[in-house]
């Protein structure tokens, strides 16, 4: 896996030299699509290139599917997902493809650094300014999720979803039996975890088999410890990773590992989720997917087996990752592209979608009844919380610096050097200038 990582992740940068060398600039192309005018080859099929495999997700894309091909019968769907690697295995083979000229109809991709200086950076999208007008989107968003999914004026793709990242998630027979609330704060989460630890219980499951885990956990800390304005700083370089704040969040990190369990680098993140539906583990950081999983595969209940509260500090804030489509440049089908953009962008397409992946639809004015009541409390704090782009899920930073990051994080859960860590980050967060 680590191979074909480097592998996604060289070919990623190649494009973007290329590009850059080349003279030429997605920011040079017209709004009104630039390469993809015209029609194309309109009976060519359409492949919808993803990682969405597991139980929810898949669930979620196969009505999207079929919700299009009921309305398009004549044009032809593929479903393209790539199992594996949380995702890392479809992003090594969407990058071997975009690099020989072969792109998919249209793929999934993290609004943010991971669309923005990824693709748009190396010239492979093609700008959906005319579409958004023609579809009557601009208001259908909120605009900073928009600003997600734009660069240098031009927008790029369409979102389907929101997740939100900083949710703590917890067995609610474990907290009641113990006379325990859900935490909402670092002394209220050190707390409870010290009540659970005395009674032979793990207080927080973590499976970090995969590096992106561990380093989801920490973002919600530096969120918690930082605030949303602080935490968007240090993408910008206008806080330092060195930052006594920042020192604090790791000192914070640290504390929590001390309460996992001990075989978590054996465990990817189902697992860690499993622990605490089962009542091995009380409490879970993780993103909403997690109750996707937890309602269709687990078969627990919302506010039964379940409840859920923002990760501690982190009230008001919410860490966004958004799944977005686009138009890649040089599609054989450009306008059986944009017809499955606006079935995708439309009230019914994210209502089927977003019931079944555990997330809450990217448009304002989706049917709020067709959701649960974690759905239906997301949607409203959605509307009023402050925004921060993740980092672990590519949004908030590059590719490369994430990728430091994660190698850190990873070392840092082994080793629990505060000093180590800080330097590391900070010799990393060259990637951001």
């Amino acid at each position: 896996m680590k191979k074909t990582f480097l592998l996604s992740l060289f070919l990623v940068f190649s494009l973007i030299v290329s590009a850059c060398s080349s003279g030429g600039s997605s920011d040079e192309a017209s709004s009104e699509g630039g390469s993809s005018e015209g029609g194309g080859d309109t009976s060519a099929p359409l492949d919808i290139f993803s990682w969405w495999t597991g139980a929810g997700e898949e669930d979620g894309l196969k009505a999207l599917l079929a919700l299009f091909e009921e309305k398009h019968p004549d044009i032809p769907i593929e479903n393209a997902a790539v199992a594996g690697g949380a995702g890392t295995n479809a992003k090594a083979v969407l990058a071997s493809r975009m690099q020989g000229d072969d792109p998919p109809a249209t793929f999934q991709v993290h609004g943010g650094a991971e669309l923005n200086e990824g693709w748009v950076a190396a010239g492979k999208m093609e700008p959906l300014n005319d579409f958004y007008q023609e579809e009557g989107l601009s208001d259908k968003f909120p605009q900073d999720l928009i600003d997600m999914v734009s660069k240098d004026g031009n927008i790029y793709s369409v979102p389907v979803n929101i997740h939100r990242g900083n949710v703590l998630w917890y067995n609610k027979k474990l907290l009641d039996e113990n006379g325990l609330q859900a935490p909402t704060t670092f002394d209220e989460f050190f707390e409870v975890a010290d009540a659970l630890k005395a009674k032979g219980i793990t207080p927080l499951a973590l499976g970090d088999k995969e590096p992106w885990t561990a380093t989801h956990l920490y973002e919600t800390v530096l969120l918690g410890v930082l605030g949303t304005e602080d935490y968007g700083k240090l993408w910008t370089g206008e806080l330092s990773f060195d930052d006594p704040k920042v020192t604090k969040a790791a000192e914070i990190f640290k504390k929590m590992l001390s309460y996992v369990n001990e075989d978590h680098a054996s465990r990817n993140w189902q697992d860690a989720t499993q622990l605490v539906a089962n009542g091995e583990a009380a409490m879970n950081v993780m993103g909403d997917w997690a109750k996707g999983y937890l309602v269709n595969d687990l078969k627990q209940a919302v506010n039964e087996d379940f409840g859920y509260v923002p990760t501690p500090g982190t009230d008001g804030q919410f860490m966004v990752i958004t799944d977005t489509f686009g138009l890649p440049t040089g599609v054989e089908n450009p306008e059986g592209v944009k017809q499955f953009l606006s079935v995708l962008a439309s009230v019914e397409g994210q209502d089927a979608f977003n019931p079944l992946k555990g997330s809450i639809p990217a448009r304002i004015d989706a049917d709020v009844e067709k959701y649960d009541q974690y759905g239906k409390d997301t949607i409203e704090d959605f509307k009023e919380a402050t925004l921060a782009p993740s980092l672990a899920h590519g949004s908030a930073a590059s590719e490369g610096f994430l990728t430091k990051v994660n190698q850190n994080v990873n070392i840092f859960v082994t080793q629990q050097d505060v000093g180590q860590f800080t330097d590391s980050l900070v010799a990393a967060a060259a990637e951001l200038k």
